[in-house]
């Protein structure tokens, strides 16, 4: 399927594995170029050479934290990006009100103010070009409770 979006320049965020590579992949056969970030730069680079292989098109890879000022320097500078993924694991198991002051900022930080710092980044050029998307990604637990983590937050 034709998805209008070949030629394209897309960042991806914690596209190693999970639901970020398979984004990545999703993209690229779609003929998008991509800027893959993550923060284990082995797998990062393995995936993004499966890519590069199984689609021919251009892969930049980022290793990095992008929750951190440089991580998010060294990522947009590989743009301007017609698309945004943003992409961020969810809360560890267990209980919410085990969790520390410090948990509660590094999952906001993740979910929340990260996608946002990119999004400011980014909204500026893609409205210039009257064209982009921006797709955020978060764990489904943020609103609802997923059985498997309440299972291993209550040992059951």
């Amino acid at each position: 399927m034709d998805l209008g979006i070949r030629g394209k320049r897309a960042l991806v965020c914690a596209s190693s594995k999970g639901l970020g590579r398979g984004c990545a992949e999703a993209l690229a056969e779609a003929g998008v170029d991509l800027v893959m970030n993550a923060r284990g730069a082995e797998a990062l680079e393995s995936a993004a050479a499966d890519i590069r292989a199984a689609h021919q098109v251009g892969v930049v890879t980022v290793a990095g934290d992008i929750t951190t000022e440089a991580g998010r320097a060294a990522v947009l500078a590989h743009g301007p990006f017609d698309i945004l993924v943003t992409n961020a694991g969810g809360p560890p198991p267990g209980l919410w009100s085990d969790w520390s002051r410090e948990d509660f900022l590094r999952a906001l930080d993740a979910n929340m103010l990260t996608p946002i710092a990119l999004m400011q980044a980014v909204l500026p050029g893609m409205m210039a070009k009257g064209w982009g998307r921006v797709v955020n990604i978060t764990s489904v637990s943020v609103k609802a409770p997923v059985a498997v983590l309440r299972a291993i937050a209550f040992g059951r």
